[in-house]
C-alpha cells in the first residue's frame, strides 16, 4: 500500500465510522441545542452562538475527512486538537454546574465524569487513525 491509501484494519475502520457518526450527531445537536451549548462558555466570550454553530460545522467536516485515506492520520491529530480546544468548556460547565445541553438539570457527578470521557475520545480517534504496528 502507498501513502495515498495507508494500511488499516477492520476494527480501526469501524472505530472511525462510529466516531464519525458521533461527530455528525454532535454537530447536529449543536444546532438543536445552541443555547445549551452557548451556556457552557463564560459570559465574556463574544459571539457564543456563532462559536457553537462553527464548532458544529467543524465536527461535520472533521467527520467527513476521516474517510480520506491520505490525510487520515492528520485528521486524528486535528480532531484531538479540536477535543483539547473544547475541553475548557467542559471544565467550566463542571465548575459552574451548567446542565448538559438539552437538560434542565445534570447531576454534578456527570459533569465531572464527562471530563474523563474527553481523553478517551482522544485515545479512540488516535488509535482509529493510526497505522497498525504490524503494517508499518
Amino acid at each position: 500500500m502507498t501513502d495515498r491509501n495507508p494500511p488499516t484494519t477492520v476494527p480501526r475502520t469501524i472505530g472511525r465510522i462510529l466516531f464519525a457518526l458521533l461527530f455528525v450527531a454532535a454537530g447536529i445537536y449543536h444546532f438543536q441545542e445552541t443555547i445549551g451549548f452557548a451556556a457552557m462558555l463564560p459570559d465574556f466570550v463574544p459571539l457564543r452562538k456563532w462559536i457553537i454553530w462553527i464548532s458544529g460545522v467543524a465536527e461535520w467536516i472533521l467527520a467527513i475527512l476521516l474517510f480520506v485515506p491520505p490525510i487520515r492520520k492528520k485528521m486524528g491529530i486535528m480532531i484531538s486538537i479540536f477535543l483539547i480546544a473544547i475541553f475548557p468548556a467542559n471544565i467550566y460547565s463542571a465548575i459552574m454546574n451548567i446542565p448538559m445541553p438539552g437538560q434542565h438539570y445534570t447531576p454534578p457527578i456527570y459533569l465531572w465524569l464527562r471530563l474523563l470521557v474527553q481523553p478517551l475520545f482522544i485515545w479512540w480517534i488516535m488509535w482509529a487513525t493510526s497505522v497498525p504496528k504490524d503494517k508499518r
